[in-house]
């Protein structure tokens, strides 16, 4: 029992008060330093070049216009965050959209013209080129979805690392731990690809769940794009064998 004379108890310290979060919480849902740039900045050189090896009738706008806005675009972002992606502004939000945006309208487009190409029978009659240019195709669909499910999820990787979003669009498995094994852990680009990837074969969410709208629908339209894709290139593959 305390007397009267002893000071009183310092009060803990909470989210209202403005002291530290509680210890219990996890490192996505506190500030953190921003995630590195070198695994995204290796995607988006990998989708680059990929889109550079793609047919010229596959690339009717010209081989290099696209590749080389992209360039431009990856240039201004890495000398906003060179090392980690903290900083951020509504022009450098812009750009880093407009940077996947501008991929997938090119990847679209030569889904589209290698579809009517497979479909209207006017392709080669060597089925090597019609699997690469498809693998092509594939992958750089999987990375361009790998983008914008890590450029969306929470606002982006700089907000994540403000800790401004606590609604998960995407729940990983990390998430869910209940054993404070996983206390340390937070999604970075390569946890999104591999979201991607899985979508991309499996046609179907695997371990990490889409909880919001929009990453139901981005997923819905990726698994599409994979199966029209893998679908029509190797059955015309398979003809041309025949």
């Amino acid at each position: 029992m305390r007397s009267v004379t002893d000071p009183p108890s310092p009060p803990r310290p909470s989210a209202s008060s403005g002291g530290p979060p509680p210890d219990d919480r996890p490192a996505w849902r506190q500030q953190t330093r921003g995630e590195q740039r070198w695994e995204v900045s290796i995607a988006v050189a990998a989708m680059i070049l990929l889109q550079l090896r793609l047919p010229g009738d596959l690339t009717p706008i010209g081989r290099w216009t696209l590749p080389a806005i992209e360039l431009v675009i990856v240039v201004v972002l890495i000398a906003a965050n060179p090392f980690r992606i903290e900083r951020t502004s509504p022009v450098l939000r812009g750009l880093s959209l407009g940077l996947i945006a501008v991929a997938s309208l090119a990847n679209a487009l030569a889904v589209v013209l290698l579809v009517d190409d497979l479909i209207s029978g006017t392709s080669a009659d060597d089925p090597a080129p019609l699997l690469a240019s498809g693998a092509n195709i594939w992958i750089t669909n999987v990375i361009i979805f790998g983008l914008w499910y890590w450029e969306f999820d929470r606002g982006g990787p700089a907000a994540r690392a403000a800790g401004t979003h606590q609604s998960p669009d995407f729940l990983f498995p990390q998430m869910a731990d209940q054993t404070a094994t996983f206390r340390d852990w937070e999604p970075r680009f390569s946890d999104y690809a591999y979201v991607s990837f899985t979508n991309a074969t499996a046609f179907s969410p695997t371990d990490t769940m889409p909880m919001s709208r929009w990453t139901k629908l981005a997923m819905m339209l990726q698994s599409a794009v994979s199966l029209v894709t893998a679908a029509l290139v190797i059955a015309r593959a398979v003809n041309v064998l025949k």
